[in-house]
């Protein structure tokens, strides 16, 4: 499976996608408990399963005759990645804006 960044981050463009994802993050459910959880028609939720199936994000596993889907921790390591660019860019930025105040401080203490 060959997804980009921007695959993922269209598959949870969508609030229902992250409403799913949000629910199976506390443990695997089948379309009927997401379905009650969620309040959306069967065909929605396994419209919007497979959607974050085919980018990696969820996967499913048989049980007798029902199929129970979870979060497939791995793939959130992309958006940890990406994320982690950004996160350390702002620190950098926040760091100089701090040490700026702290020099105009000290300008202020001796004048």
């Amino acid at each position: 499976m060959s997804c980009t960044v921007a695959d993922l981050f269209t598959a949870i463009a969508e609030r229902h996608r992250r409403d799913i994802l949000d629910a199976l993050i506390e443990g695997e459910q089948a379309v009927g408990e997401l379905v009650a959880h969620l309040s959306l028609a069967q065909p929605q939720v396994s419209k919007h399963l497979r959607v974050l199936s085919e980018v990696g994000l969820v996967r499913a596993r048989a049980d007798g005759r029902r199929r129970l889907y979870s979060v497939d921790p791995a793939r959130l390591g992309p958006f940890r990645d990406w994320l982690a660019k950004y996160e350390q860019a702002m620190s950098d930025r926040l760091d100089r804006i701090d040490d700026y105040l702290k020099e105009l401080q000290r300008q202020g203490e001796t004048q």
